[in-house]
């Protein structure tokens, strides 16, 4: 056992329990559920936390969640990607998924060197997606472009948890649709069940887990394997069925000599929406109606589903006496979706008060819940300290006594010893967000909110809308992003524009970054006035090359 978990063991023991224990501390069981497109205030116990409300009068129901943080360190700023996939790519490998060309949630039929059979440029990525043919002539940006499977020369957090046996259930989103050679078996993952897409039905789903097809006829690989529906568990219900597999592996390991990593990636809350219908009826039933507007009765029997997955889960673990040595780990992938679907329906829930939703820098895009639940030797807390999701992967490893390895994020240890960060043992205090694309949501009707980038530091947050603007906020003092504060700081704007540029330029490659569009009709500049303040940065490059060639 490493000497660097011997300390972990010893801080805990001294800062816990008052004393220091004779023999090394085993390393614990860790299992990390990251829910899907779960909003910030949809979990009952952030909704308390952020807004004082009484959590009898909530419309969803999250008991088994809500004790779950009332024993947990729970983290009130903690920050994922806009989007699902380069949130998962960040989680397992402790890096910028704007480092590893994943810009987006990967789109099915998204065209790459791969499966159009073309030979890589030198220098890209097999997976990335061929040169932009979509930007409309109203656009005065071409959008960057994305990789869409993790590059096989990263470790991931499967890989570097030595000794460890580590398993995946559910939604992996970063194999290129099925592609030969990136599937959670070939990143370290024993793969108990897996479906490599956005999204999945929530009844009969097995056919289209365990198919194949042949979407590209260029494609050197046959057939892209979607998935694997993995064993038969007799349940109808894709959040049941993957909570049966689930425990089925937590009963299995109770017999190991070995600790165990289980990563399971819940589609719930994702579309399309789908849920039990008894549980539908409850909630449309149900009397009590959301502060916030939370009144569809699908999606609150969605995140009962998941809740009563958490408890599952952790009835497993005290039915086999690991619960004591286990680690949980709980986020969501982005924040919630808010906005109308296609077809003119309200929103399915509401982030409020915090701004935006899912595919945007605002908080409500990008701010999530997370809590990190290991009773035996962590204390329930709350940490205000802003952290994202590069931090996971050394705090997996920082408990699961491995050394500590490169990446941009911070091991959160000191922080569930110390969570109010008194010693200032966790230094971060520089978050980056990268999104190189036009999306249908957004706060003007009918109009698409572009590219943007961002950086928060310390209190502060400044949004590069690539059209030509900038966006400062004090998170602190304004939760909502409610009043804009470029005008009144033009130093702090200018000195955090530098910052984020540079970042930019350091660790984005040219190819993902939006560039001024020959296609843009001017007729068009009234709607949306156009000014590269990027390149007047004089941080314009040619396309580059990456220096992590994948073989």
């Amino acid at each position: 056992m490493s000497k660097k978990w011997f300390t972990l063991g010893i801080l805990i023991s001294v800062a816990l329990v008052g004393k220091v224990s004779a023999t090394k501390p085993p390393r614990p069981n860790i299992i990390f559920v990251l829910a899907d497109d779960l909003g910030y205030m949809d979990l009952v116990s952030y909704a308390a936390r952020v807004k004082g409300v009484d959590r009898e009068g909530c419309y969803y129901e999250t008991p088994n969640l809500d004790r779950l943080a009332d024993q947990a360190v729970v983290f009130t700023q903690a920050y994922a990607c806009p989007l699902c996939s380069p949130t998962r790519s960040s989680l397992i490998t402790g890096k910028y998924a704007a480092s590893q060309g994943f810009m987006t949630a990967t789109p099915g039929g998204y065209k790459t060197y791969y499966n159009q059979g073309m030979e890589t440029p030198d220098g890209f990525y097999d997976q990335d997606g061929l040169e932009n043919k979509t930007d409309r002539s109203q656009w005065p940006l071409t959008q960057g472009i994305s990789n869409i499977a993790l590059p096989s020369g990263e470790t991931t957090i499967a890989e570097a948890l030595a000794g460890y046996n580590s398993a995946f259930i559910g939604k992996w989103h970063l194999g290129g649709h099925g592609s030969e050679g990136f599937s959670p078996s070939d990143q370290g993952f024993e793969a108990l069940a897996w479906f490599d897409s956005g999204g999945s039905e929530y009844f009969n789903w097995r056919d289209r887990w365990n198919g194949k097809k042949k979407e590209h006829p260029n494609m050197a690989q046959a057939e892209l394997q979607q998935g694997n529906a993995g064993g038969e568990t007799g349940e109808d219900y894709l959040t049941d069925d993957l909570t049966v597999q689930a425990c089925r592996y937590i009963e299995r390991q109770a017999k190991s000599d070995k600790p165990f990593f289980l990563y399971f990636c819940q589609f719930a809350v994702h579309t399309p929406f789908g849920a039990k219908p008894e549980d539908i009826k409850h909630f449309a039933q149900k009397k009590t109606r959301g502060w916030n507007g939370h009144a569809n009765p699908t999606y609150a029997a969605m995140l009962k589903s998941m809740d009563d997955s958490i408890g599952a889960l952790i009835q497993t673990l005290e039915k086999t006496g690991q619960a004591d040595n286990t680690v949980i780990v709980f986020m969501s992938d982005n924040g919630g979706i808010v906005h109308p679907d296609e077809n003119g329906k309200p929103a399915v829930s509401n982030n409020a008060p915090l701004k935006g939703e899912k595919a945007l820098l605002y908080e409500g895009g990008i701010r999530v819940p997370l809590m990190i639940w290991y009773p035996k030797s962590v204390k329930p807390a709350l940490c205000d300290v802003p952290v994202d999701c590069n931090d996971l992967y050394p705090t997996l490893l920082e408990m699961g006594g491995e050394p500590p390895a490169s990446g941009d994020g911070e091991s959160l240890v000191p922080l569930l010893i110390n969570p109010k960060n008194i010693s200032q043992k966790y230094s971060r205090d520089t978050f980056f967000w990268h999104y190189p694309f036009y999306v249908s949501v957004g706060l003007k009707k009918g109009v698409l909110t572009g590219p943007r980038s961002a950086i928060r530091k310390g209190d502060w947050k400044l949004i590069l809308n690539w059209e030509g603007g900038l966006e400062l906020y004090n998170i602190r003092t304004d939760l909502s992003e409610a009043s804009e504060l470029s005008a009144k700081e033009p130093e702090r704007t200018q000195a955090m524009f530098k910052e984020l540029a540079g970042w930019l330029n350091e660790t984005v490659e040219t190819r993902y970054i939006p560039r001024t569009n020959s296609r843009f009709d001017p007729q068009h500049a009234e709607a949306r006035p156009f000014k590269n303040i990027f390149e007047q940065q004089n941080m314009s490059r040619p396309i580059g090359r990456i220096s992590r060639v994948e073989k």
